[in-house]
């Protein structure tokens, strides 16, 4: 049961700036689409991809790090871990399972000459984005399990793009063909109440002491 009364409590400690803030950024996120990161080595490129979800309005991350273990740097994240949910994976399997299992097509981005241009994919179901390491791509179980495979088109000499960079351009243009369409993209209304609680919640100092005070009263 959600707590209406905790809520109103808390956001009693935040300007009014802040909360229709929270209100504008919330009309914007979306679980429709949602980005998973296999085994990327390189601490910055996750993080990069953290941030784009949440400046492209992506909601949810989902993180395998079955070989490389923690590739989180919050100094490239720029905050952006507060703002976007992180699930945590240690292995493949588990993440395309609990994926699926979430009515998610996964979507396996390779430049394989079968993928399926950018420009031509239209995400009218929900969709999982899967990014690979940045020399290997995608491990071979993400290629067996994926719905189907996707590219950026390129013209040039270069074959590939860093994956960080990849990802923010598949996810910017995704996510304004979702927010474009008439599909129910948005979170629901108890996803927002979540959100605002959880962002408020982390916009106090020391609210776990207020919250004990309130609760006490």
């Amino acid at each position: 049961m959600f707590n209406y009364d905790l809520l109103t409590y808390l956001e009693g400690f935040l300007t009014e700036e802040r909360k229709q803030r929270f209100d504008e950024i919330l009309k914007n996120r979306t679980k429709h689409l949602t980005v998973a990161i296999e085994d990327v080595f390189q601490l910055h490129n996750t993080s990069a991809i953290l941030r784009s979800c949440d400046a492209f309005g992506v909601q949810e991350v989902h993180v395998i790090e079955d070989r490389f273990e923690q590739r989180l740097d919050k100094n490239i994240a720029m905050g952006a871990e507060q703002w976007v949910d992180v699930n945590r994976y240690g292995t493949t399997s588990e993440c395309i399972s609990k994926l699926k299992d979430m009515g998610y097509k996964i979507m396996a981005t390779t430049p394989h000459n079968d993928s399926r241009l950018l420009s031509d994919f239209d995400p009218n179901t929900k969709t999982a984005l899967f990014f690979g390491t940045e020399k290997e791509g995608l491990s071979e179980e993400v290629m067996q399990k994926a719905d189907g495979f996707l590219k950026i088109p390129m013209v040039g000499f270069s074959e590939s793009l860093n994956v960080s960079v990849s990802a923010a351009i598949i996810i910017q243009e995704l996510s304004q063909k979702v927010r474009s369409s008439r599909i129910d993209w948005q979170l629901s209304d108890i996803e927002v109440l979540e959100k605002r609680l959880d962002w408020t919640k982390k916009s106090i100092k020391d609210v776990e002491g207020i919250i004990s005070r309130y609760l006490a009263d």
